[in-house]
């Protein structure tokens, strides 16, 4: 069973910044397709950004110019620096994994191992 293991949520004030991890020991990164989506209460869960398997990076909308997802592919740690931190950006966030090549798109569907999640809070 693949674990992953996201850390790092916190409560912070409006225009803050956090940066979340997510650790596996089970497998190695540079074959997956990794992603952070988040879940607000009363919400769908909506994907975040995703890294590919060469590197390159696709964001939400509402996150473009304030998050940056990253991996260390040695450490199998995926990253989430959030910046500028917005009340909106209050939700569960999920690291999650597939196993695929190529274009990774924030479809949950694409995803088929999640972690348990971590909380972010973020007051105004």
């Amino acid at each position: 069973q693949v674990q992953l293991v996201e850390s790092g949520g916190a409560s912070v004030q409006a225009g803050g910044s956090l940066r979340l991890s997510c650790a596996s020991s089970r497998y190695t990164y540079r074959s997956y397709c990794m992603a952070w989506f988040r879940q607000a209460p009363g919400k769908e869960r909506e994907g975040v950004a995703s890294i590919d398997t060469d590197g390159r990076s696709t964001y939400a909308d509402s996150v473009k110019g304030r998050f940056t997802i990253s991996k260390d592919n040695a450490k199998n740690i995926l990253y989430l620096q959030m910046n500028s931190l917005k009340p909106e950006d209050t939700a569960m966030y999920y690291c999650a994994a597939a196993y695929h090549f190529g274009y990774c798109p924030l479809l949950s569907s694409l995803f088929g191992y999640w972690g348990q999640g971590t909380q972010v809070t973020v007051s105004s």
